[in-house]
């Protein structure tokens, strides 16, 4: 799929383009780490999220690089900035720069899991497909507003349009709000002519235990994920041409 750069116009969309390449996302997720590393970052949670209070440089950085949102001010040159489960322990574990705090003593992380997972059933999957899209360096936001679990991004959503919906899915998982999709042709139907509406691409990952017991993070080395894209067939792409 080619990106669909945002702009007014054509030259707006190419200057779009071209500050994305003279900034990849890769470079900038490494300045956020180093960033929080040098400030030995912590973050607090609070129920369903994380909060962390962000200095300048951090503010800067956590919008480059598109991890959570900013909800309110600390104090002249701070703001807290709430993280997703999935943004927040993709911070902590596998990028190690930034602590989460639930109070004294400092959670381990194993403890850290079992308490995001008691907060959401489906953490160890979404995670799992979170942390495979960022790896890949593709911004990852949540899709709840179109249906989906997660849209992605090729760079910063104010340069580029979200190209793909993504569905996670998982092999032997009860968990209904997870596999009860897409098992009827209706659902399949649905799920492609909404993210289509809004010219998008359904992408369905399959995310497989392997047997594998979610009872810790290491559980995550033996997970390994499936992709599927799914569209919707248009006959006039196939018909003769009128003569």
């Amino acid at each position: 799929m080619v990106p669909r750069w945002k702009g007014k116009d054509a030259k707006a969309k190419k200057d779009a383009e071209a500050e994305a390449l003279k900034e990849p996302m890769s470079n900038i997720i490494s300045e956020l780490q180093s960033s929080l590393v040098q400030s030995d970052a912590y973050g607090i949670l609070s129920n369903k999220s994380v909060h962390y209070a962000a200095g300048a440089e951090q503010i800067v950085l956590l919008d480059k690089a598109c991890f959570g949102r900013p909800v309110g001010t600390v104090e002249k040159d701070k703001v807290w900035f709430q993280l997703s489960l999935e943004e927040a322990f993709f911070l902590c574990y596998s990028m190690n720069c930034l602590k989460i705090n639930g109070g004294n003593p400092i959670p381990r992380t194993n403890e850290l899991w079992h308490y995001m997972k008691s907060k959401k059933e489906t953490f160890p999957n979404f995670f799992k497909a979170y942390s495979h899209l960022r790896m890949k360096n593709w911004v990852v936001r949540s899709g709840f507003q179109y249906g989906v679990d997660f849209v992605v991004y090729r760079h910063h959503p104010s340069r580029v349009h979200s190209e793909y919906g993504v569905l996670v899915l998982s092999d032997g998982e009860t968990v209904k709000d997870v596999n009860g999709r897409l098992r009827v042709w209706s659902d399949v139907h649905c799920a492609t002519r909404l993210v289509g509406s809004v010219a998008k691409t359904l992408l369905v990952l399959y995310i497989s235990k392997n047997g594998s017991r979610d009872d810790s993070p290491s559980c995550l080395a033996n997970y390994t994920v499936e992709e599927r894209t799914i569209a919707r067939w248009s006959p006039e792409q196939c018909r003769e041409s009128c003569r």
